[in-house]
């Protein structure tokens, strides 16, 4: 089944987020290989596809996984969790309706 594992970054974290982001990449990656991975993507805290010094507000990741538990699992696992760049994390269910 699909999940969206959504993450909100804590304040002032672009630092972070650049440093942990080849990891939290590669972990994707490995999604995409698998053909688990629909989409992922930050979230601006600006409306532009490039927000400079603004940063991001949090991540949302849409991916294939066995059960909720799994996709808690993986997100609890990511380099972003690990080096304190979100703050909170959300796991739901998912159905894809379009395209």
């Amino acid at each position: 089944m699909l999940y969206a594992l959504m993450g909100e970054d804590t304040p002032n974290s672009l630092e972070k987020r650049l440093a942990a982001r080849p990891a939290h990449l590669a972990r994707l990656q490995a999604l995409a290989d698998a053909g688990r991975l629909l989409l992922a993507g930050p979230m601006p805290a600006i409306d532009s596809p490039d927000p400079g010094p603004a940063g991001f507000v949090g991540s949302l990741i849409v991916a294939e996984f066995a059960s909720q538990a799994e996709a808690e699992a993986w997100i609890a696992q990511d380099p972003y969790v690990a080096d304190g760049v979100f703050a909170s994390t959300v796991v739901r269910p998912f159905k894809r309706v379009l395209p």
